[in-house]
This record gives structure tokens, sequence and C-alpha cells, in this order.
């Protein structure tokens, strides 16, 4: 692929084939037979995928990489998904089988790969990749901190988070500016939250909004009543609550009576 291909993919390929099985190393075979490699450029990682017994998929959006792999790994057959995974229904591929995901995450797109991996967590059993080290590190992050914020939580509310370990700039090329981490999710035995999804998810997204203010006041555009403000839940800032105590704060406004 030409370098100008990839700065426009926003994706630096991996060059370190010692990083690259790790990565593959990382998936734990457990709950599902399929993975889908994200993003393989030229198969440094494919090609340990490969060897392990599961069924390899991938899913590449450049023309010139999916040439690439269709002259170089003759094994993977009609297992190459020549499409963008922002846009593709998993079902289309693998029914309703189970299927892990993994990659070297362009950048530009990283986050959204995790909320299109949440929306399919019932078919996601796993999850594991390569992240800018910034935003794997908040991926991963429990409260207290101030990288915690709406990633951290609505991701640890389907999945157990691992920050497995840290990639410098050099093994890549191009070089990003950046270190990168190495994260696996594994899925909780109970994916299904006790109150209303949405509700969730817009309760952490405002309260995270204006971090710096208390949910008392962050969460006055949720037209909460008086007594309700009162509970001692609103005097914490949404950095210091952790992802049950979310839950328990969107069941009582669930209940709340305005």
């Amino acid at each position: 692929m030409s370098v100008r291909a990839k700065k426009h993919l926003g994706q630096h390929f991996l060059k370190d084939e010692l990083i690259a099985q790790q990565i593959a190393d990382s998936l734990t075979e457990k709950g599902y037979k399929n993975v889908l490699e994200i993003g393989p450029g030229m198969g440094v990682l494919t090609k340990y995928l490969l060897k392990k017994p599961l069924t390899t998929h991938v899913i590449e959006i450049d023309k010139e990489s999916v040439e690439y792999l269709q002259a170089h790994y003759l094994n993977l057959a009609n297992r190459i998904i020549s499409k963008d995974f922002l846009k593709i229904n998993l079902s289309d591929y693998f029914g309703d089988e189970q299927v892990a995901i993994i990659g070297n995450f362009p950048y530009n797109i990283s986050t959204q790969i995790v909320f299109k991996t949440l929306e399919n967590r019932h078919q996601i059993p796993e999850f594991s990749g390569m992240f800018q080290k910034e935003v794997a590190k908040r991926i991963a992050e429990k409260e207290g901190s101030k990288v915690y914020g709406i990633l951290s939580v609505l991701t640890q509310a389907f999945y157990d988070v691992e920050y497995l370990f840290t990639v410098p700039p050099t093994v890549f090329d191009p070089p990003p500016k950046v270190d990168s981490g190495v994260i696996r999710f594994i899925r909780k035995e109970n994916y299904t939250l006790p109150v209303d999804e949405k509700l969730f998810y817009k309760v952490v997204k405002t309260g995270f909004q204006q971090r710096r203010k208390t949910l008392r006041n962050s969460l006055k555009i949720l037209n909460l009543s008086d007594s309700l403000r009162e509970d001692s839940i609103f005097d914490k800032r949404p950095e210091q609550l952790s992802v049950q105590e979310f839950i328990s704060l969107t069941s009582k406004i669930e209940k709340d009576v305005v």
C-alpha cells in the first residue's frame, strides 16, 4: 500500500512480527470459532491468526491491500470482506454465530469500532486490538481517574477490559507520533442492563459532558424531581462513579416522577 493510502485511512501498519504474534496470542479462543480481523493491511497479524484453530476472516476497505491478501494468503479463500466494518451487519456474514474481533485499528475510527462492538455485543464475546495508548488507557481505566469517561463506563458495562501492553512507534510504518496500547475485552456473563439502555447511555454521556461539575448540575437537563436531586449521589462528579453506580443512578432516574 502506498504511504498516501495509509495516511488517508489513518492507519499505521505494524511491521514487528513479535508484536503481531503477541496480539494474536491475546485471544483466549474461548466461546467462539470465528475471528474477524479489521484492517489487516498486508497481513502481518493475519498470518498468526491463520495458525490458530479458528476460522479467520478479514475485513479491509483498501483495494490494494485486498489484492495483496488475495494473492499472498490463498488459504483465506473467500473470507476476505472488502467492506467498511462500520457499515456491515455481522449477521450477513456470520449468521447467529459468535465472532471475536481483533486488529491494529486505524486511530481515526478506533472509538467508532468500539461503539459498533458494543451494539453487537450479543455476537462478539471477545475483542482484542491496538489503539492509540491514550485511548486504550481511557477504555480500561477505573473510576477516580481523570481519563475515566464515557468510553470507559459504556465498555465496562458489558465487558471486562484489560490493558495488556504498550507498543512503541518504531514498530509501525509509517511510525505514529505516540505510543500504542493493546487491550482486550471479554464479554461479561450477564451483558444486559437491568435498566433502560438508552437512558443509561444518556445519563453517562450527559454527566461527562460537564465532568468538572457535580451530577446535580450536569444532569439538570434531565428535568429530575427535587426530591431525587437531594440524593447524595448527586454530590459526586461523574468520574467518581463506578459502572455499577451509574447503573444504580439510571435506575433511580428511571423511577423518578417529575
